[in-house]
């Protein structure tokens, strides 16, 4: 196995996963799913957090569209799984300010 490539984020996607990370519920959000290795069902997000569905639904939006998380949907369910080398690739680009 190779290195991993190395990811190059634009302006724009830089700037969504700053303003995803501003809300501290989001940041606990990543930290759930990103505890393990397996894709975390939408369930067992709902499960730990104090917000109604359509207000987790908004935040996994976010994440979402920020590039942090990747969703599998099956039907009318969804796992979502912390893409590690974005959020790498963000604080890479961090770093070189």
């Amino acid at each position: 196995m190779g290195p991993a490539k190395r990811i190059e984020l634009s302006e724009e996607q830089i700037h969504l996963i700053a303003k995803a990370l501003a809300d501290p519920r989001r940041m606990e959000l990543l930290r759930q799913i990103g505890r393990g290795t397996d894709p975390v069902g939408c369930s067992s997000i709902r499960d730990c957090q104090q917000v109604s569905a359509a207000t987790l639904s908004h935040h996994m939006k976010e994440l979402e569209i920020a590039g942090l998380v990747k969703v599998t949907r099956e039907g009318k369910f969804a796992s979502y799984t912390l893409r590690r080398d974005v959020l790498q690739a963000y604080m890479d680009q961090l770093a070189q300010i």
